[in-house]
């Protein structure tokens, strides 16, 4: 953050050349300055690039309120909460105005009476632009006044008019006034307040009890919703609709990278987990999302796949603390993620009781895919070799790397480990029994190796 400026009065402001510019305007101008310049205005987004961003930067030239469509988990609040760096760092307001007015535009007849009585004396403050994003969860509770305002009781006691603009007390979206207000799962709102919003959308106008309040309200209104197939608790009203600019349908990541960088990105890891796992982990949940067996309408969040890297690294830090060796996750963690997170998919109804055989068919297919594209053309006969019937291997939620890696049999190619080692780049212990651990699992489900697992330890033979 850069300093606030040193300008504190109407005056100073004046001299520093300062001009008043509409809020949708310092957006399209600071968004297309990004763009001529090759600077990315949406960091922290994957798998938008060709579909929803652009679709989102025509509606901001065009000085359009957004509502995002989409299912749960598809990064719809943080593309509403990135529009924050399209706005200027610091704006100036007259200080102590509650709707932060331009002091070079006001909107109310109290700050034109105060530019008139103090002149280029008047103070200014400084915005920055974190404060002019406003977030609010819709709820079934929301009142008018929680989103417009209303008639405050202790201002008229003080002697004021009952029809004095002063004697309300402003709501969430006049309080906004030259920022964004960002609407979280608009359909929750009760229709009577959807409708309090239409004019503030569209005349702009603040009604309050009875009276009409003309105020040019400099606000860009962006909401989002789930498909109103899916949600039963709303909907948006059509009048409502109609007053958003732009509809747009966001979606989950369409490439197996954009999956992996948004877990990797967003997932906080306490334990190293190899990029193979979280590969594993993308197409588990790519795979949950084509599945039958799951409630589509209701989607598979990317909250899935970030809470099941968590639950991989947890395991194996928990591995570490207990028997020692370096924190790194490995395959046989993998396991530990379906217990724990079955209650974030919806499965279809007729699917009752079978839902732990559903993840765990997916999770094999998952790991089936990644061992066919990580060793291809790698021969791993001499492996299956040195498991001659009698000669087995023990793995498991408590084994260490080094205690995998000593207990490994030898096999006809000597340099057998390293090449697979090397295929996955894996470098240190932890990394070098994963990957072989994952050739095993490989050989287990092209059934030529055996497998059992009991009590969290898992034999391979």
């Amino acid at each position: 953050m850069s300093p606030t400026p040193e300008i504190t009065t109407l005056g100073e402001l004046r001299a520093a050349g300062h001009t008043s510019r509409s809020l949708r305007e310092e957006m399209r101008e600071n968004l297309l300055s990004a763009l001529a310049d090759g600077r990315d205005p949406w960091p922290g987004l994957h798998g938008f690039e060709h579909t929803v961003i652009p679709q989102l930067e025509r509606a901001i030239i065009a000085g359009h309120d957004v509502v995002l469509l989409g299912e749960r988990g598809q990064g719809k609040t943080r593309l509403l909460r990135t529009l924050v760096g399209l706005l200027d760092e610091w704006t100036p307001t007259v200080a102590g105005s509650e709707l932060h007015e331009d002091p070079l535009a006001p909107v109310t007849d109290a700050t034109r009476t105060r530019i008139q009585a103090e002149g280029d004396a008047l103070p200014i403050s400084w915005l920055h632009r974190e404060e002019r994003y406003v977030e609010k969860l819709s709820t079934p509770d929301t009142s008018v006044a929680d989103m417009i305002g209303d008639v405050d009781p202790m201002r008229v006691a003080e002697g004021r008019r009952l029809g004095d603009p002063e004697t309300i007390h402003f709501g969430l979206v006049p309080r906004g006034n030259r920022g964004i207000v960002a609407l979280n799962e608009l359909p929750d709102l009760a229709e009577r307040i959807q409708v309090a919003l239409l004019n503030v959308m569209e005349e702009r106008d603040v009604q309050i009890r009875g009276y009409v309040l003309r105020l040019p309200l400099d606000v860009l209104i962006v909401a989002s919703a789930n498909p109103e197939d899916y949600t039963n608790r709303g909907r948006i009203i059509t009048p409502l609709k109609d007053r958003f600019g732009a509809e747009i349908r966001t979606h989950y990541p369409l490439e197996i990278a954009d999956e992996i960088a948004v877990i990797r990105q967003e997932a906080h890891l306490t334990a190293a987990v190899p990029e193979v796992l979280l590969e594993i982990l993308a197409r588990f949940t790519r795979n949950l999302r084509g599945s039958s067996a799951v409630n589509q309408s209701s989607g598979v969040s990317a909250r899935f796949a970030i809470a099941a890297a968590e639950t991989v690294a947890a395991a194996a830090l928990h591995r570490a603390t207990v028997r020692g060796g370096a924190a790194v996750a490995r395959p046989v963690d993998l396991g530990t993620t379906i217990d724990v997170l079955g209650g974030k998919v919806e499965f279809e109804s007729g699917e009752e009781g079978r839902e732990l055989d559903i993840l765990e068919h997916l999770l094999r297919t998952a790991t089936a895919e990644v061992v066919r594209e990580r060793f291809a053309g790698l021969d791993l006969g001499p492996l299956v070799e040195a498991f001659d019937g009698v000669r087995t291997v023990t793995t498991g939620e408590r084994v260490t790397a080094q205690e995998f890696l000593a207990a490994l049999p030898r096999t006809a190619s000597e340099d057998l480990y390293d090449r697979i080692a090397e295929r996955l780049e894996a470098s240190g212990p932890g990394e070098r029994a994963g990957a072989i651990e994952l050739a095993l699992e490989g050989l287990y489900l092209v059934r030529r190796l055996s497998k059992e697992s009991v009590a969290g330890e898992t034999v391979y033979g």
